[in-house]
């Protein structure tokens, strides 16, 4: 059932993320978090992220505009590894409360409470129309770069930012996709080395959790060879709010320690 879950989630996300910039992480998220703690639950997320991405990479990176990549991507990897550091101090720390219900007992940590506050948030700012049409102007281009890897590295929440200060950057749809894809490889590459020296062994995968990974990866590379030729960036608004949907959904669900 957990091969089935992780990798059916994978897929779909995947295909109908391409075209908006993100959401993938966040969907996938939560089916990992039925599985593990939310810290290596992210961490997790993050590994089949990148793998994507550098798939996504082969399919479009030549498209990807370097000067951009520059700019916005190498600001984003020390705040990246920042970010990174900061969940592996919050996780493994104990429950902060508990509560029972129909005989089962949950209770969030600091890393629930904090991850599941943020995309609260970024959910709710995510369906305001004057979020949408928000635009950062190309000078705060490496600003957004700092933005977008620090909530990466914390949260695996980067997409949103990434869009929103990259969209004045001048770039047609095409080469927006490909400079988004690049600098989401250089954050992941910087998030997840941080993640497994900052766990210090303390949590892990173990043989089974990266067998899930293999199969998300594999069924997220399914969605997006097929995402490519067959989805319309009509799909964007769907897309938004089912993510924005889930993001509510999962926030209050590590808030209150029923996931993580």
């Amino acid at each position: 059932m957990d091969f089935f879950v992780v990798g059916m989630v994978a897929f779909l996300a995947s295909g109908l993320t391409l075209y908006s910039g993100f959401g993938l992480g966040t969907v996938l998220l939560p089916a990992f978090a039925l599985f593990f703690p939310i810290e290596v639950a992210v961490a997790a997320t993050g590994t089949v992220h990148l793998l994507n991405n550098l798939f996504k990479g082969s399919l479009l990176g030549r498209r990807a505009d370097w000067r951009i990549v520059a700019l916005f991507g190498l600001p984003a990897v020390p705040a990246a590894v920042a970010g990174a550091w900061l969940l592996g101090e919050l996780g493994g720390t104990p429950r902060l409360f508990t509560w029972g219900a129909f005989g089962w007992e949950f209770g969030p940590t600091a890393a629930g409470i904090t991850i599941g506050a943020l995309m609260i948030l970024f959910a709710l700012l995510e369906v305001q129309p004057w979020f949408q049409r928000l635009a950062a102007p190309p000078r705060l281009i490496p600003l957004g770069g700092i933005v977008t890897g620090f909530f990466g590295g914390l949260t695996g929440q980067q997409g949103a930012f990434r869009s929103m200060f990259l969209l004045k950057s001048g770039l047609d749809p095409t080469r927006f996709i490909a400079t988004g894809v690049v600098t989401a490889v250089l954050v992941d590459l910087a998030r997840l080395p941080t993640y497994a020296a900052s766990f210090r062994g303390n949590v892990g995968l173990g043989g089974h959790g990266w067998a899930l990974v293999g199969v998300g990866t594999l069924c997220a590379f399914v969605g997006a060879f097929l995402g490519v030729r067959y989805l319309k960036k009509a799909t964007i608004g769907v897309v938004r709010a089912m993510v924005a949907g889930l993001m509510l959904l999962i926030g209050a669900a590590l808030v209150t320690g029923l996931l993580g």
